[in-house]
């Protein structure tokens, strides 16, 4: 059996109590508790932007396990800054060393996470570091305007301006302009459904795929999983209350179809690569959201990875399961780009 018939073989357990986490992710949120951070739902933005975010933890445990954290993975970056929609935003691109400058690669533009008030592309390194290793690509993680300072929807426009920056300079740094995809986590994974529907809606070049990790795709904070993870971590119920409160002008603004992507238009939009996490409250919406799009005609490969929580993907160096994600991302990913030589 191969390793991707082994993800997609998984079965979800029953959910009649709150599920708990595997041995190695629990080693990762018992490292975060030890560093000592505060619940973000009780700070201002200033101060969460400053606490201790899983990546601090899987840096702490590989230090313990007498690794390096700021190992490159045989991937080298390049810091740069694009245009976005109202001034420059930061923005790193990721090859693997053995990328040859004598053809074009295949180029995935990547949003990270953090529902749109904290986080950054340091916090979101292992993400695309993993995805462009594994897959043999270009990766562009691109930041954002945040909330409170720029609310809603001023990161949405921001991945707009971005993918067509890509689109238009993808040559100058050695990718493909036919073969480009989009990429997100959390709200970034929000940012990148979203830019694919501009693609659609303003004529634009779309996404040769989408892949989209445990997505910010409703307002409904009453599903199955929001129960069932109320005081989940490292993401739980009343830090959503706190991203919600910081990001809106109001709540009401939440049913906008940019952020309640599941009762949005879906037709027309790429194949999708949707990767969710068990012990997350935004489970059940990643779910209906692979439901609607397969509904809209998009072909969507789907898995819910149990045992993990929101943030894992990640963590490939230390959990297991974020190495079994990346890979299936990366597969996924080289099928639609035509690069895959073998199964994996």
């Amino acid at each position: 059996m191969s390793i991707l018939d082994k993800i997609l073989g998984q079965s979800d357990k029953p959910r009649d109590t709150p599920a708990k986490a595997d041995r190695q992710m629990q080693k990762v949120l018992d490292e975060l508790a030890s560093l000592g951070g505060k619940p973000i739902e009780t700070l201002d933005a200033a101060e969460a932007r400053r606490q201790p975010t899983p990546t601090d933890a899987v840096k702490s445990l590989l230090r313990k396990d007498g690794k390096d954290p700021a190992a490159d993975l045989g991937v080298k970056t390049t810091e740069i800054t694009i245009p976005g929609a109202a001034g420059p935003l930061q923005a790193r691109i990721y090859k693997p060393h053995e990328h040859s400058e004598d053809r074009l690669h295949p180029v995935v533009v990547y949003f990270h996470g953090g529902g749109f008030v904290i986080a950054d592309l340091d916090v979101y390194d292992g993400g695309p570091r993993g995805v462009s290793k594994m897959a043999d690509v270009i990766v562009v993680s691109v930041h954002y305007r945040q909330a409170p300072e720029h609310k809603f929807p001023a990161a949405h426009d921001d991945a707009t301006a971005a993918w067509k920056w890509v689109l238009a300079n993808a040559q100058t740094f050695g990718g493909d302009p036919q073969k480009i995809a989009v990429m997100g986590e959390s709200a970034g994974g929000n940012l990148a459904i979203n830019v694919s529907i501009a693609a659609r809606d303003q004529g634009l070049q779309a996404p040769v795929h989408q892949v989209l990790v445990y997505p910010l795709v409703g307002n409904d904070l009453n599903t199955p999983s929001y129960v069932e993870n109320a005081q989940a971590k490292p993401l739980n119920k009343a830090m959503i209350e706190w991203f919600v409160k910081n990001t809106f002008a109001s709540e009401a603004e939440t049913a906008d179809p940019r952020v309640n992507v599941v009762e949005a238009d879906l037709i027309g939009l790429p194949d999708s690569t949707v990767i969710l996490a068990e012990i997350d409250p935004l489970r059940s919406e990643g779910e209906l959201l692979a439901e609607r799009l397969e509904q809209a005609g998009s072909s969507v490969r789907h898995k819910t990875f149990n045992g993990s929580t929101h943030e894992f993907f990640g963590m490939a160096l230390v959990v297991p399961d974020a190495m079994a994600a990346q890979t299936f991302a990366a597969h996924e990913l080289k099928r639609a780009f035509g690069t895959a030589i073998l199964p994996i």
